[in-house]
């Protein structure tokens, strides 16, 4: 196996490339003498297909901090990294039932704009420049750096470059087109993100097992490694600390997805722009069913490398090149591009066209929901509150192209992080529990008012702080231990979430004496009444969970 591209893997990568971008414009076309309006550009004329908005979600998630990210953890941790796929299923049939039906009811572009609403506009400023920095200087950031790391890790292309040519292909289709283009073209991206996945988990196993196959390939690493197939982690398990065995399912993994899947404006974004209530909660169950098998895409391929790595006699059938960029538990995050390399011509094409398709498709959604906030909730509120639909898409455009730039200058400053997805998630996890804490009360409890909910804003981040640092950490001159120096990230976002709420809860009895706030939602039970279908998929859904963790608990 040569370790490059051959003539039909760039034949591959052209043709994937060529069909995106062709579809992606041609959506972005408008009859002579029109021109797109808000609606159309941020929220696809409100016109997606259950189809579209399901894959659309899949692709806007699934990129390269999975991929690269989510591999390396398997390498690192094993399966249990994938109770953040397996338990957002769950997630997305909650957000489905409970919150979607009140976020399309209110007739909302943002998530900011919701949180006006419900509270005030201080509140929403306030959120919104929160949320557009963590999409440029987070988010879009971390996407174009693991993109990079995995092109220059498997074709050689030096790191800048590979920066540049993907902020150019996102850029290409997205800026112009709107969600309208992405969403369109990510149900094209999802058929290659899944195939080309694929095509890597097989390649390892076939690997693994000498060319006997898939099942004989995972019967192998689950005798060889069968630490990495356990779903719920014990204290003595070195990555207790960033999965705790069962404060998993019972604690701030449901923070950190609760609040990606229901209050994440570029993952939110495409069930707001359903042609119905009915079609958006088809489209969430549709990406219900798809995130049961994210692991097998992302996470096996890391634990075949595992214990190829750690097996001399696999290890040596892959020749001398077996040994280039090779992972190791100080570079878990070399697992997928490492395994890339020695896929046969066509193939590798394919899997390279699906790590990219990820990488796209995700940093797209990301400049659309940062140019959607930025121009819905902050330009429009505080720089021109008369712009017509013209130059509201205008600056919608201006402002992906700055995002872009932004995080094009500072992606390679994130350069030597290892497992890359916990790190991004510990991190996020510091802002979204007073966020989570914020919504779940303004959704579903009449009596919280706007200085409740702001206060919680702003006392959120030093709870989780001291929680993570503390003031052990400053006075120990760097050390950073804190209160709490063996208590892992996960049940640091659940403490700090619960007592967010205790403190948004107590200031708004005191504030209001007990009686309801004036913009609290008079909701009633008929609000959350779903189908027949959509009950019994959701039912199947938790049934086949139900199953995967308790054959490997």
């Amino acid at each position: 196996m040569k370790n490059g591209f051959e003539l039909i893997d760039y034949i591959v990568f052209t043709g994937y490339a060529l069909l995106i971008l062709g579809v992606g414009l041609w959506m972005s076309r408008t009859k002579k003498g029109e021109q797109k309006n808000a609606e159309d550009y941020f929220l696809a004329s409100k016109s997606l297909p259950w189809w579209a908005i399901g894959t659309s979600l899949i692709a806007a998630n699934i990129s390269a901090e999975q991929f690269i990210g989510m591999s390396g953890s398997g390498f690192a941790v094993g399966l249990a990294i994938s109770s953040y796929e397996w338990m957002a299923a769950i997630t997305l049939i909650i957000v489905g039932k409970y919150f979607l039906p009140i976020f399309i009811e209110k007739g909302i572009y943002t998530i900011p704009e919701f949180v006006e609403k419900r509270f005030s506009t201080n509140l929403k400023t306030i959120l919104a420049v929160f949320w557009v920095g963590l999409y440029v200087f987070v988010n879009i950031t971390s996407v174009l750096y693991l993109g990079a790391l995995a092109m220059n890790t498997i074709m050689g292309v030096d790191m800048m470059w590979a920066i540049i040519g993907l902020s150019l292909f996102a850029a290409a289709y997205s800026i112009y087109g709107g969600l309208a283009s992405i969403a369109w073209t990510d149900a094209i991206q999802v058929v290659f993100l899944l195939f080309g996945g694929l095509a890597t988990t097989y390649l390892a196993l076939n690997t693994v097992s000498d060319g006997q196959g898939l099942m004989e390939g995972l019967g192998i690493i689950y005798e060889k490694a069968p630490e990495k197939f356990s779903m719920i982690l014990d204290e003595s398990n070195p990555e207790y600390m960033n999965l705790p065995g069962i404060g998993v399912l019972l604690g701030g993994m449901w923070v950190a997805n609760l609040y990606y899947w229901g209050f994440n404006q570029y993952i939110i974004q495409r069930a707001l722009a359903a042609k119905s209530l009915k079609e958006a909660q088809k489209g969430i169950l549709l990406a219900a069913f798809l995130k049961l098998l994210i692991p097998f895409i992302v996470v096996v391929p890391g634990i075949a490398a595992y214990v190829i790595v750690n097996d001399p006699e696999m290890l040596s059938r892959l020749g001398a090149e077996g040994l280039l960029n090779i992972p190791s538990d100080g570079a878990a995050d070399k697992a997928y591009p490492w395994l890339i390399q020695f896929l046969p011509a066509g193939l590798k094409g394919l899997a390279f066209v699906a790590l990219t398709a990820a990488i796209v498709s995700s940093l797209a959604s990301m400049l659309n929901s940062t140019s959607t906030i930025f121009t819905m909730d902050i330009y429009k509120q505080y720089i021109d509150k008369n712009a017509d639909d013209r130059k509201t898409v205008t600056v919608g455009r201006i402002t992906s192209a700055v995002a872009l730039l932004i995080g094009a200058i500072v992606a390679p400053l994130l350069g030597g992080i290892n497992q890359a997805f916990q790190f991004i998630q510990e991190y996020t996890g510091v802002v979204s529990p007073g966020i989570l804490a914020i919504f779940i009360l303004g959704l579903f409890w009449k009596k919280t008012t706007n200085k409740a909910a702001i206060w919680g804003a702003l006392l959120s981040i030093p709870i989780a702080m001291f929680f993570k640092v503390g003031p052990k950490g400053w006075a120990s001159g760097g050390s950073f231990e804190g209160f709490f120096p063996s208590l892992p990230f996960l049940d640091q976002m659940g403490y700090t979430t619960l007592l967010t709420m205790g403190i948004i809860a107590a200031i708004s009895w005191t504030q209001n004496k007990g009686a309801d706030d004036e913009k609290g939602f008079a909701i009633q039970k008929k609000t959350f009444s779903t189908s027949t279908s959509f009950t019994i998929s959701a039912f199947a859904v938790m049934i086949v969970l139900a199953f995967l963790y308790a054959f490997f608990w």
